[in-house]
């Protein structure tokens, strides 16, 4: 699996466990960091925990396997560092504070037309 069809089936997985805002960004050609940004929302702290938990448990389930987490116990931002395809889950508050998206501007956001709804 590329990291490019790794990052779309993670969109997938967190659209289907009901996540908002879904935003793949490809930063490959900006950073060393990773190939792909994936960001998301959860309506609370819960959720988030749940598309996190959804996440890892269906990437590992495809033998894909995290590298690291951070800040699962906080609830509020979810970071899931699989080397080239860092995911980011977080409850609106945090996002809206982070602006993820602005920092990572000088990426290209992957069209999800027709991949989620």
């Amino acid at each position: 699996m590329t990291t490019y069809e790794q990052a779309i089936k993670t969109a997938e997985i967190l659209d289907k466990k009901l996540g908002s805002n879904i935003k793949v960004i490809e930063i490959t050609d900006v950073s060393s960091l990773a190939d792909y940004m994936v960001i998301a929302n959860g309506n609370s702290s819960t959720q988030v925990k749940a598309l996190a938990d959804e996440v890892e448990f269906k990437l590992d389930e495809m033998g894909i396997s995290v590298s690291h987490i951070e800040g699962y116990r906080s609830n509020s931002w979810i970071l899931l560092d699989y080397v080239d395809v860092i995911v980011h889950i977080f409850d609106k508050e945090a996002r809206d504070f982070y602006d993820l998206e602005r920092l990572w501007q000088d990426g290209k956001e992957v069209d999800l037309t027709g991949i989620i709804d």
